[in-house]
């Protein structure tokens, strides 16, 4: 006997309008009905592939006003989410076609997954990139099991001919998509939320222009119980989700740009399938600053000792910000998909965070150059139990009166309020303090 609940009459009449995409030499599935079965049957096809990340209780409650749960999916293998999908499209494969091989033109989170998992599996994979590809990004794919070969200047040249390559050899050549077959392995996030957080009030996932994790596990959710808020986040600089659902067809915003920070958040759409379930099933789509994303990746490497990119702070992002006001006191569930970031981008990321945050402050005085006085200024720190980490004198291009030195001083305070107290007790000594505005 089948069952068929109102969510999957809501999952047939969102993708029974989708015309057939045209012809692509990626994978050569149907996009039919995305039925909780199909995410079931994914969730025991892939259990034994991938992990089961835990989905714990944040130390974050406290200062936001709810009880947070973080789905630490960064935990994978290859530090994404994208490894579910990226499985379960790959067991689905012929086997005549996983003999052949797969191949795949980036060096992006879905790339690194397709290396692994095609190496477990035994297929042959290949990953071509660009010149302009970080050298520790290649390094990881090849790590992973794959071949990685270099090719051209820009990631269109390495496209091109990996196709070229895939058409030549009898390769696969694959490119992130939306799928049934990916969305039902995305889709089990979804799933393991709705087991291991009971009665859960809300669930936060990143939005962008790869939506197949929200869209996925939204139709897991919704199918469970259709009372749980389902909310997508994405950038205010490339919210092609939101112009996406408004134009109500996939949107190619020309903001978007490769910037290693933002990743797939800044991706364009890439379906219709997505953007269809999407419409249908997500409550809310909302939009968060930079800002607000380095604050969060500052929040989970303090109190959860997670290292995680843009876009796997980005939902929690949505709190930091206050965008999600209508939370307050519920069982909320935020996925943090993702941890590739790359070592010079975190040390960019998390001094810039400190100094958004008010922990990190710059301020210039001019004192005599006499000696004493520039101790009499360490006091006035050391009273105030700032930590100095830089401090610089100029005494040459000074343009005050002679024999004065101007300071210029960088230090470390403990929050907001802190530096406030800090900046009182300096103008009451140095009334031409001047701050570095952030």
């Amino acid at each position: 006997m089948k069952i068929v609940s109102r969510n999957e009459e809501l999952l047939r009449d969102a993708l029974s309008c989708i015309p057939q995409p045209s012809s692509r030499t990626s994978l050569a599935s149907c996009n039919k009905l995305i039925r909780f079965e199909d995410i079931s049957a994914a969730a025991f096809k892939i259990q034994n592939g991938v992990q089961k990340t835990p989905c714990m209780y944040s130390r974050l409650s406290k200062q936001y006003g709810m009880d947070i749960y973080l789905k630490k999916e960064f935990l994978q293998y290859t530090g994404s989410v994208k490894e579910r999908g990226v499985l379960y499209l790959l067991m689905s494969l012929p086997q005549e076609q996983q003999r052949k091989g797969v191949i795949v033109a980036s060096d992006s989170n879905f790339s690194m997954a397709v290396a692994h998992h095609a190496s477990e599996l035994r297929v042959p994979v290949f990953v071509v990139v660009s010149a302009g590809t970080a050298p520790a990004r290649a390094r990881l794919c090849r790590d992973y099991g794959a071949m990685v070969v270099s090719y051209g200047a820009t990631a269109k040249d390495a496209q091109l001919h990996a196709r070229r390559l895939a058409q030549e050899n009898g390769y696969l050549y694959l490119e992130e998509e939306d799928s049934a077959v990916y969305l039902s392995g995305l889709g089990t996030v979804g799933l393991e939320m709705y087991e291991q957080v009971p009665k859960l009030d809300a669930v936060i996932l990143p939005a962008g222009g790869h939506c197949g994790l929200l869209a996925g596990s939204a139709a897991a959710l919704k199918h469970l119980n259709p009372h749980i808020s389902v909310i997508g986040v994405e950038s205010e600089s490339f919210p092609v989700l939101q112009q996406s659902l408004k134009a109500g067809h996939p949107t190619d915003d020309q903001a978007c740009n490769n910037h290693h920070f933002y990743g797939d958040v800044s991706g364009v759409c890439f379906g219709s399938n997505s953007l269809q379930l999407t419409g249908k099933l997500v409550d809310k789509v909302v939009a968060v600053r930079e800002e607000d994303i380095l604050i969060s990746m500052l929040r989970l490497l303090e109190y959860e000792r997670a290292t995680v990119d843009a876009e796997g702070a980005i939902g929690l992002a949505a709190l930091v910000a206050g965008k999600l006001p209508e939370l307050k006191g519920k069982r909320v569930a935020v996925v943090i998909c993702s941890g590739n970031l790359e070592l010079h981008l975190l040390q960019q990321c998390i001094a810039r965070a400190l100094t958004l945050d008010n922990r990190v402050c710059r301020f210039s005085l001019v004192i005599s150059d006499c000696p004493g006085d520039m101790s009499k200024l360490l006091e006035v720190l050391a009273r105030e139990e700032a930590r100095v980490l830089d401090i610089k004198q100029e005494r040459t291009f000074v343009t005050s009166e002679l024999f004065t030195v101007e300071v210029i001083c960088t230090v470390e305070t403990r929050d907001k309020t802190h530096t406030a107290q800090l900046r009182t007790a300096l103008l009451e000594r140095y009334p031409t303090t001047a701050w570095t505005e952030r």
